[in-house]
């Protein structure tokens, strides 16, 4: 819909700095950095699009070259769906970087971020920024154009620590490998310019984000994720065996008994030591069930990076510890489509997902189970809590405890009229509940509520159209006028940018107003100085 022939409504930027980012086949479990906060973040945008009330979101991720990486990942423009595009920018070296590597180049990635925006040629109504690294990269955008930020933290560091720390791990080794007092001074101060805190759970919110002194409940909102119904959904009579089964079925000696399914990226916090210590050490829970261990994909255990490589040579020695050959499988690779069939496999098998994660956020991964018609038993740390709490299909259990992880299992695995009401629960219950349509609604009250306070209203009034690199007269006025006239509906000018792929070629418009960033590369150097004037401000 126009209006005076401008495109109306909110332009949303939001960044995923760390890890594998694209929009289709995503590469969950490939390493530690590429987990649930992807499809979070892909799904949300794909969400916000749809909703006529939004123009525009932009998800900013890191451009990312090298031998071992898809191509996908160096393109500067990916389409997720109408109205909503990944833009990848520069960040450090061209090659993958862990997210604990990444903090000496958070600068430079919001320099790019400033560049595109630029580009836009209009500031976004909000920047969010997710998880630790954007949480620093997005305040900072945000304060440069004067514009509200959100931080969803998905994951903190103050927890995460804590919890390694009582599993025996030495402080100094936590330090070194995981940078914790860079990623604690980010997070502070992503809560401190925060004019919104997103989190998934009430537990998140009271217990994990509380112990950070930038934390303010009043601008703190729980709005769960929600899970995609079309892919996760209870087995069919008339489903066929899908692939993976043949898979599975190479590692099993009886594959057709009860499955236990874990899916997680290989990753410590994930906890497979202390489940495969559960099972190895029960015999009754061995007859009951299979364990299937769906820990990321690999073409071979000694190409994995040190974290995953470690993850993967624990499992394989726990196995030959417990002598569990023909009871447990671990499959080296996995489709995206074969996650849907993995869950829709154990409820017909009458099977039980477990995560015995030392803590666990949110855990989109129980909410895919519980539509997919499959009982759970998870952590008590965490978003769990609150999941379990609601859809009444499952049991959590101390993820330190190998006996009490065990008896939550056979419990769960034994208990045949109990598992058909807990199979049931949480079908009806997250088709409820966990929508994102749901939380599209709740998100976009919460952006217009914070753009129609008299503060951002004041802030508004002061931000130059030059600032962000508009000429004088465009967009910044019609922009006051809707303010004036308290619209919640605001339309600002989206200009086409031309993109050029190369030298030779002749530029060619798209509505996306996409450039490729490299070629900005010789405008940086003015940009960095206004971006420094407007820090010194």
């Amino acid at each position: 819909m126009l209006r005076n022939g401008e495109p109306e409504g909110l332009y949303i930027l939001m960044m995923s700095i760390h890890g594998l980012v694209r929009a289709h086949d995503i590469e969950l479990g490939r390493d530690a950095d590429t987990g649930g906060q992807i499809t979070y973040v892909i799904e949300m945008a794909k969400s916000l699009a749809a909703d006529p009330r939004v123009a525009r979101v932009d998800l900013l991720t890191r451009k990312i070259e090298g031998p071992g990486v898809d191509p996908t990942y160096a393109a500067p423009y990916e389409s997720i769906a109408d109205k909503a595009q990944i833009i990848r920018v520069p960040c450090g070296p061209r090659r993958y970087l862990y997210k604990e590597n990444l903090w000496p180049y958070m600068d430079e990635f919001v320099q790019y971020a400033h560049c595109h925006v630029r580009m836009v040629g209009r500031p976004p109504d909000v920047v969010h920024g997710h998880y630790a690294d954007a949480g620093y990269a997005g305040s900072q955008l945000a304060r440069e154009l004067r514009v509200p930020f959100i931080f969803t933290g998905h994951s903190l560091g103050r927890v995460k620590k804590q919890r390694l720390l009582d599993k025996g791990l030495k402080e100094d080794a936590l330090e070194e490998r995981y940078k914790f007092t860079r990623r604690f001074q980010a997070e502070e101060d992503a809560l401190a310019a925060a004019n919104l805190i997103v989190t998934s759970t009430t537990q998140e919110m009271h217990d994990q984000y509380s112990s950070y002194d930038n934390f303010r409940t009043r601008k703190t909102l729980v709005i769960p994720p929600g899970v995609d119904l079309d892919r996760f959904r209870p087995p069919r009579k008339s489903d066929p065996m899908p692939p993976i089964k043949t898979e599975l079925s190479r590692f099993l000696r009886d594959p057709d008994k009860p499955m236990i399914l874990c899916v997680a990226r290989p990753d410590e916090r994930k906890n497979f030591h202390t489940l495969i210590e559960a099972y190895g050490r029960d015999r009754e829970l061995q007859d009951l069930a299979n364990l299937v261990l769906i820990a990321g994909t690999r073409e071979s255990i000694t190409g994995l990076k040190p974290p995953e490589r470690r993850i993967l040579q624990d499992i394989v020695h726990l196995i030959d510890e417990y002598d569990l050959y023909g009871k447990v499988a671990y499959p080296k690779q996995h489709r995206p489509e074969d996650v849907p069939d993995l869950y829709r496999l154990a409820s017909r098998s009458k099977g039980v997902f477990v995560n015995p994660a030392l803590t666990e956020p949110f855990g989109l991964t129980l909410i895919e189970a519980a539509a997919s018609g499959l009982p759970v038993v998870a952590t008590r740390d965490g978003g769990p809590l609150d999941i379990i709490a609601q859809c009444h299909n499952g049991l959590l259990i101390d993820p330190l405890d190998p006996d009490h992880i065990a008896t939550n299992l056979k419990k769960v695995l034994s208990e045949r009229q109990a598992w058909r009401l807990r199979a049931a629960n949480g079908v009806v219950r997250s088709n409820n509940l966990y929508t994102w349509r749901k939380h599209v609604d709740t998100y976009i009250e919460q952006v217009e509520r914070i753009l129609d306070q008299p503060s951002h209203h004041q802030r508004l009034q002061d931000i130059r159209a030059t600032d962000i690199g508009l000429t004088l007269g465009q967009g910044v006025a019609g922009l006051m006028k809707r303010i004036a006239a308290r619209k919640r509906k605001r339309s600002r000018h989206i200009k086409d940018v031309p993109i050029t792929r190369h030298r030779k070629e002749r530029l060619v418009a798209t509505p996306a107003a996409t450039v490729n960033l490299h070629d900005l590369t010789s405008r940086i150097g003015a940009s960095g100085n206004r971006n420094r004037q407007l820090r010194n401000n």
